[in-house]
């Protein structure tokens, strides 16, 4: 790997992001990392009904929108949605009217970063963000 590239590796900011939905709810959980290994995670509980694949959307897109108000530049984002990674990186095409929809929204957040990249990465090495989806959509009491 040459200096300048590993530089920039050193430079990015880590974002894993999953999507959960069951019958007592959707949401996201989220775990953004900076280069100096500070985390950040989140639990969220979506108000609407979503189906696995539009929670994995809107838990990327919620990511990308809160580090876009951190004014993060140069973000690496990882998921274990192969839908979302494989649309992403146009190995999929959008059939559905809804996926199109997340792809355009994505491809407009996009814009407000230097560097964006979506990586697909086994559940196994997802886990945090998949326990805090899990907690998201946890019963209320």
């Amino acid at each position: 790997m040459e200096e300048d590239t590993f530089e920039e590796e050193k430079r990015l900011w880590k974002l894993s992001v999953d999507g959960s939905s069951c019958v007592s709810g959707s949401g996201a959980g989220l775990v953004l990392t900076s280069p100096d290994g500070w985390t950040i995670e989140y639990a969220l509980r979506f108000g609407f009904k979503a189906t696995n694949n539009e929670a994995e959307w809107e838990a990327l897109i919620v990511g990308l929108i809160i580090t876009k108000h951190l004014e993060v530049q140069k973000i690496e984002a990882s998921s274990d949605s192969q839908l979302v990674v494989g649309l992403l990186s146009e190995e999929y095409e959008a059939r559905e009217h809804s996926m199109a929809k997340y792809f355009a929204h994505i491809q407009n957040l996009k814009l407000a970063f230097q560097v964006l990249r979506v990586l697909k990465v086994p559940r196994a090495e997802n886990a945090r963000a998949d326990q805090l989806s899990k907690l998201a959509t946890a019963k209320k009491l």
